[in-house]
């Protein structure tokens, strides 16, 4: 697993089922590109959750560009999209960036369902 510059650890195509799908907890998965400015923005945001939800929440990010496999599996046309999980499978899909309170809102009503 690599890591980009929040130190967030990166998925690939190749790795996404052992690190995504397969984990015991919730995963919260970051589609993004190096050209993407609210992909930027959105990165320390990400960044923080994971440190504060850390064993509840894992956060994950993926290279689009890198890794067209996965994003055409999950139909990601835009970024930065982020896809929750749960037990393997998507539960939840937030398109673009958006302030800390609201995503964790998201991120919350989503895992109540």
């Amino acid at each position: 697993m690599t890591t980009i510059s929040t130190g967030l650890p990166a998925v690939t195509d190749d790795t996404f089922a052992d690190d995504v799908l397969a984990s015991d907890t919730p995963v919260l998965v970051d589609f993004w590109a190096a050209w993407c400015p609210p992909c930027r923005m959105i990165e320390p945001v990400l960044a923080e959750i994971a440190e504060e939800r850390a064993g509840t929440l894992t956060i994950r990010k993926i290279n689009s560009d890198e890794n067209t496999r996965t994003s055409m599996a999950y139909q990601v046309l835009a970024l930065p999209t982020m896809i929750l999980f749960r037990g393997g499978e998507p539960i939840r899909t937030f398109v673009g960036a958006r302030p800390k309170s609201r995503l964790l809102a998201d991120i919350d009503a989503a895992l109540e369902d």
